[in-house]
């Protein structure tokens, strides 16, 4: 029998499987429980609340009338923990019997019988027999397969992790194309081409339900991309989502880049530097993520007991503040073709602000900004610092 060890996230205490402990690789255990995602765990149950209030507020809902699916919960700890600490119904699922037990046992010592129900299927099988408030699919590996069963059975609200950042990415590039149906490209931007083809892909399995999205804050952390999306119903919002879907040309020599959006566009590869521009998607170009959304998981995220408090704030303050502009650049890869030292980035994007353009830092890497300055003007303005 495995034995367990109490542990706890927010205001939730849980049990897991002693085979999870730091000596041993996590996919080895008998019930999946990764410690290193606790600042989404605090980052979901802060999100989940201020929609779930949202919810309330717009549509009169109680909180007995908003169901939360975990698909993948394995331990169970995110599902319980916005059962608990948010306080709506949840179904927590796993095909394991194995998790599904111990998920029963967390339930009951978190008094939640009655109020979260434990399941033992295939994610598709719940979500395609089930309708509910918000779905969350936070699987091992790819969500693609189960994106069609999520947002069918997603009313309004819908959580989604990618962890297989490789493919997303365009590291491994075909297994990319077969799993997204689109064309990474991997190069200094990867993070955010990885995160705009998951919106992406939602958008168009959404779409093929009459239902359409609208990002409300999405990010790509360290191994994996996670992006919450208001579920928006009917043909009409299917087909406004969908011209927020586009491709973008990427020149490897020059750096700069040109997106359009649509499904059937005609993107030139001569660039006009003398390169060949690489070409990628369909893939998201509109916004993914909302500003008043942010400002109220913040201050949601203040108010509560979390592990990971400062760096939930850290990360949802720079998202709020990114310039909503389809790729950034890598400072220190333009000051190596200059062959110059990297200056200090705050003065360098004042420099860009002042000379008319829009500039900011972004959460992808410390090195990494948004400007809709091209290429050119960005290294101009870098051998004057």
């Amino acid at each position: 029998m495995t034995a367990h060890r109490l542990i706890k996230e927010g205001q939730t205490e849980i049990y897991v499987p002693t085979d999870n402990d730091s000596d041993i690789p996590l996919a080895s255990a008998s019930v999946f429980y990764n410690p290193e995602m606790e600042m989404n765990r605090d980052i979901n149950v802060a999100v989940t609340s201020v929609y779930v209030k949202r919810l309330m507020a717009r549509k009169g809902f109680d909180k007995s009338q908003i169901t939360y699916a975990d698909a993948f919960s394995a331990s169970g700890i995110r599902g319980l923990r916005v059962s608990k600490e948010v306080g709506i119904s949840a179904v927590l699922n796993d095909w394991k019997e194995e998790a599904v037990s111990l998920i029963q046992k967390n339930i009951e010592h978190n008094g939640l019988l009655g109020k979260t129900e434990a399941t033992c299927m295939s994610a598709d099988k719940l979500l395609r027999g089930r309708n509910f408030a918000i779905v969350d699919i936070d699987p091992f590996g790819t969500p693609s397969p189960f994106l069609d069963s999520a947002v069918s059975s997603a009313s309004f609200f819908l959580g989604v992790t990618a962890t297989d950042t490789a493919p997303l990415c365009g590291a491994h590039l075909k297994s990319g194309m077969r799993k997204y149906a689109a064309v990474p490209l991997n190069n200094e931007f990867h993070s955010e081409m990885g995160l705009r083809i998951l919106i992406g892909s939602i958008a168009r399995a959404a779409s093929k339900f009459d239902k359409g999205i609208r990002p409300l804050f999405s990010h790509a952390t360290r191994h994996y991309v996670r992006v919450y999306a208001e579920v928006l119903n009917g043909a009409g919002q299917a087909d406004k989502t969908l011209k927020d879907l586009g491709f973008i040309a990427w020149c490897p020599q020059c750096k700069n880049t040109e997106t359009k959006n649509g499904l059937a566009v005609f993107m030139n590869e001569d660039c006009s530097c003398g390169g060949i521009r690489k070409m990628s998607g369909p893939l998201w170009l509109g916004v993914f993520k909302d500003v008043d959304f942010c400002n109220e998981v913040i201050a949601e995220i203040e108010s509560l007991p979390l592990n990971k408090k400062e760096a939930a704030v850290k990360l949802l303050t720079v998202c709020r503040d990114e310039a909503d502009i389809p790729f950034f650049y890598d400072q220190h890869l333009l000051c190596e073709i200059l062959k110059i030292s990297a200056p200090p980035m705050e003065p360098f994007l004042g420099s860009l602000r002042k000379a008319g353009y829009a500039a900011t830092r972004t959460h992808f890497s410390g090195t990494s900004f948004k400007t809709n300055a091209s290429a050119e003007v960005c290294l101009e303005i870098l051998k004057e610092q």
